[in-house]
């Protein structure tokens, strides 16, 4: 899919089951606690909370789960976890940035290394894929809020990079240090967001059959069920999932 690198977007053609539905909950959880941890609990004066907290929301998250959330920074204790960033390749040379939240560098390195060597890919070092990506600011605006025109005038008057229209939505790239000053824009015009986040989006798109996009698809989607990863950007133009 041109235009989503984030596995995110697009696993949803490999169908959700809800009993997954308590892990995404877990992900999210931890950290909206670790983003009160280090910062303010307000999400007004911290961006990482708010945007932690909007991703929660956007994925129908109670409201009573977001609270315990907040509240566990408190009692965290000695438990701090560390964002950390893998590179490497998967089966058919996939370019792969797999981005954790981990108390234990050790475990996630070791578990997510052999999860590609089974799938034919292997982890590689500092800098080994991400020159293939470069990271940005992502935000989505629902087309019935805004109309193309007032989108494009908030966006380029702020620093936006790149301006897109989808069938359903507006996506505005810019700068990842640019991204909170634009996201506080937009929030001071609209309620609420369709989607914002930092991702790495890659320069190239490498073109899967639907056989190589079906074993790469399922060698995400056992990356994305490792307890410690929170995000993860591919290269690969995923095909046919759903036939």
């Amino acid at each position: 899919m041109a235009g989503h690198s984030h596995w995110a977007g697009i696993k949803h053609k490999k169908g959700r089951a809800d009993k997954e539905r308590s892990k995404i909950f877990s992900k999210l959880s931890r950290e909206i606690t670790v983003a009160a941890k280090l910062g303010d609990k307000d999400p007004d004066v911290n961006p990482r909370l708010r945007t932690a907290i909007q991703a929660a929301k956007q994925a129908n998250m109670p409201k009573d789960n977001i609270y315990r959330a907040i509240n566990k920074s408190e009692t965290a204790g000695n438990q701090n976890y560390v964002n950390l960033r893998y590179e490497g390749f998967g089966p058919f040379n996939v370019a792969l940035i797999i981005e954790t939240l981990t108390d234990n560098k050790n475990r996630s390195a070791s578990t997510i290394r052999t999860v590609l060597q089974k799938n034919g890919g292997r982890l590689g070092e500092s800098g080994s894929s991400s020159y293939l990506f470069y990271n940005c600011g992502v935000i989505q605006i629902d087309k019935k809020i805004f109309s193309d025109e007032k989108v494009f005038e908030i966006a380029t008057d702020y620093g936006a990079k790149d301006c897109f229209n989808y069938n359903d939505y507006h996506e505005v790239i810019c700068e990842k240090e640019d991204f909170y000053k634009l996201k506080n824009k937009f929030e001071k015009k609209i309620d609420n967001l369709k989607y914002s986040g930092m991702e790495w989006r890659p320069f190239i798109y490498l073109d899967l059959d639907k056989e190589q996009s079906l074993k790469t698809a399922d060698m995400l989607q056992t990356l994305e069920e490792l307890d410690d990863v929170q995000n993860i950007y591919t290269n690969a133009n995923l095909k046919n999932l759903n036939k």
